[in-house]
């Protein structure tokens, strides 16, 4: 049995519900150990496929004061020998973190217990956590390292690519709690959409979907609106190109769906990562990186979107990542055991 760990943020919690669906494939026993904080038990609490779960009393450490830095990491201490009691109830091989402040505890109980620790670094700038945990870890795996191991991707991406000639309808992404600055880009640049005929697609999180179901109602335009959406991949199948925030796992899930993007990194992610994952596609002149700031002037943004090459990157996008990510990792970690 392994212990799978890590999440507060969509982009985590989508790896981890990678690998399970990889690990029920191979008939490997797992259970989980995330937060009671973030998004971890929206996402886990009722995932029958684990053998048991725990969300533990677990909060971040980054941006906080000297004390409450000291607070939080003696907490994670005591947090991480209660994991070390669960590992041995469990007779726990293995702990593979996909990072986040929920990681933390699992992470060095496993350290602490001798268990081997496997990473996933999602992002092309590892994290503080993983950044710190690296040196003790058994293997670390990276879709941006030079020993690649693809990105865990859920296949309905892969299963509903397609290639994409013309723009018909574009879908907005806020990532999985939404970005206010998108969804204000998106009303902003609506009746210029509409005037050209494109269909709007827009994911704009719990928080702001009143806001910006009353906006679209004042113009008068007609959106697929959603908060969140568990079906993701088949709203990306509709559409042509996607305005985007540059979380790494939306950035595979995009190349995954052969989706042409614009993405728009949130200016402040540690260490500007959501900047450094786009990079990955610009470098290979695979989409196009606008900050906030540059997205005020809306007729160079607009002649962007009507100027994107989507056929070009559409095709060379399937050559980025491959299906099987979660499976390499789990059989990467099972042959090291």
């Amino acid at each position: 049995m392994i212990v799978l760990t890590g999440g507060g943020t969509g982009g985590h919690l989508n790896i981890v519900k990678c690998l399970l669906e990889s690990a029920v494939k191979k008939n490997l026993d797992c259970i989980y150990i995330g937060s009671e904080n973030g998004q971890d038990k929206a996402w886990f609490a009722n995932e029958e496929r684990f053998k048991t779960k725990y969300f533990l009393s677990s909060t971040g450490v980054v941006n906080q004061s000297k004390l409450k830095k000291l607070k939080a990491l003696k907490h994670i201490l005591k947090l991480s020998f209660k994991c070390q009691k669960i590992f041995k109830e469990h007779s726990i091989k293995a702990v593979i973190s996909v990072g986040g402040y929920s990681a933390a505890p699992a992470s060095f109980g496993a350290i602490f217990a001798g268990i081997p620790l496997f990473i996933h670094e999602q992002n092309s700038k590892s994290g503080s956590l993983n950044s710190f945990l690296k040196p003790f870890s058994k293997s670390f795996f990276s879709a941006f390292e030079k020993e690649v191991i693809p990105y865990p991707v859920g296949e309905d991406f892969f299963t509903l690519a397609r290639e994409r000639k013309e723009l018909k309808t574009i879908i907005f992404l806020g990532g999985s709690q939404g970005a206010k600055f998108i969804n204000n880009l998106a009303i902003k640049l609506a009746p210029m959409l509409k005037e050209k005929g494109v269909k709007i697609i827009h994911q704009c999180g719990r928080e702001d979907y009143e806001l910006c179901e009353k906006a679209y109602k004042e113009l008068n335009i007609n959106v697929d609106l959603f908060a969140f959406h568990n079906d993701l991949a088949s709203k990306m199948e509709e559409a042509d190109l996607a305005i985007s925030r540059a979380g790494a796992s939306t950035l595979f899930e995009l190349c995954a769906n052969t989706l042409p993007t614009i993405f728009i990194p949130y200016p402040y992610a540690a260490k500007n990562h959501q900047f450094f994952n786009a990079k990955f596609l610009q470098d290979r002149a695979l989409c196009q990186i606008f900050t906030q700031e540059q997205c005020q002037n809306e007729m160079t943004f607009l002649n962007s979107i009507f100027t994107m090459n989507l056929k070009y990157i559409s095709q060379k996008l399937q050559g980025i990542t491959q299906k099987n990510g979660a499976d390499l990792m789990l059989e990467r970690v099972l042959n090291s055991l």
